[in-house]
């Protein structure tokens, strides 16, 4: 039983003439007789009585058409569902991301996507490093946002953001007069250090001519407990310097470049390649990009083959 079978039993019973549906149908009258055949062998019943050129319901007939039509009738609330949400999305969509990206990349742009799609809810699955790209790859989240560069050749990578590393202390601390602070200037120093990931790695590589000489105070997996602990005197320590921004400019907070090289940091979006995205997923691609690419300094990023460019009206 399909719905074409459907539509053209109702239009014979509306009709009440084969050969008047056949019309209606686009089609000829032994092929609207083969499928309403088709269709009464597959209910095992009679839905018409034949009397030469009149027709008439039976019984079954009569019954299965209130069926029919309740059918269409959910047949074209769900087409209308579907082409409101062409032009109006709907669902939800789950962001993987840790939470330095959680408190200082997602408000903003979580915003701005609540004003272009409000019907679209935002959830945040807070992660670390590669369990960022596994919430990815596991369907757990349907973005991640992570620092580049990823590994895994199954999701599409997007660089959206380039930042330092700086090395963070507090604004009366000896080394806050400095430009710039290489690995032996801290070896005197109590150090605030990553637990893991990838900037603890990077950091372990600055490290290397010093670090039977270095004093790690302790290890943290937080963002925020870090700055905390450097402003109580605890140490030093390093991170993104959009994380630092709004203390360095209460003055409550110094942050330094490295030396002798910069230590740059990519932030990415993800997701996988064979994934087909919907409106509201395309929508929010378009915000993130325009968000990072509004930024003074950094320029616009290109939407990623698989991820067609896609309007505000067409949204």
């Amino acid at each position: 039983m399909d719905f074409d079978q459907i539509h053209t039993f109702l239009e014979i019973v509306r009709l009440k003439s084969f050969s008047k549906a056949a019309q209606t149908c686009y089609r000829t009258q032994p092929a609207i007789s083969a499928q309403i055949r088709q269709l009464e062998h597959e209910l095992k019943t009679e839905l018409f009585e034949r009397f030469g050129s009149r027709i008439s319901l039976t019984t079954a007939g009569k019954l299965f058409s209130q069926y029919a039509e309740q059918m269409m009738d959910i047949r074209r609330q769900a087409q209308n569902a579907l082409n409101e949400l062409e032009t109006s999305p709907r669902g939800e969509l789950v962001i993987a991301a840790n939470e330095a990206t959680c408190i200082y990349v997602l408000p903003a742009v979580f915003a701005e996507y609540k004003k272009q799609f409000p019907g679209v809810q935002l959830h945040v699955n807070r992660s670390y490093g590669s369990r960022v790209v596994e919430a990815v790859m596991e369907n757990v989240a349907d973005f991640g946002l992570t620092q580049l560069p990823v590994a895994e050749k199954r999701v599409q990578v997007v660089e959206i953001q380039r930042d330092e590393i700086h090395c963070v202390l507090p604004a009366g601390h000896p080394l806050a007069g400095a430009e710039r602070v290489a690995c032996e200037d801290v070896v005197p120093y109590s150090l605030l250090l990553p637990q893991s990931g990838m900037t603890r790695g990077r950091l372990n590589t600055w490290f290397e001519k010093v670090e039977d000489d270095l004093h790690i105070s302790m290890e943290l997996d937080s963002t925020e407990t870090m700055k905390r602990f450097v402003k109580a005197g605890l140490g030093i320590c390093f991170l993104a310097a959009s994380t630092c921004r709004e203390d360095v400019a209460l003055g409550a907070l110094r942050s330094l470049p490295l030396a002798p090289e910069p230590m740059i940091r990519k932030l990415g979006l993800i997701y996988r390649k064979d994934k087909a995205l919907s409106k509201a997923a395309l929508g929010f691609i378009q915000v993130i990009l325009g968000h990072f690419g509004s930024q003074v300094g950094v320029a616009r990023p290109q939407i990623p083959a698989g991820a067609p460019a896609v309007s505000g009206a067409q949204l």
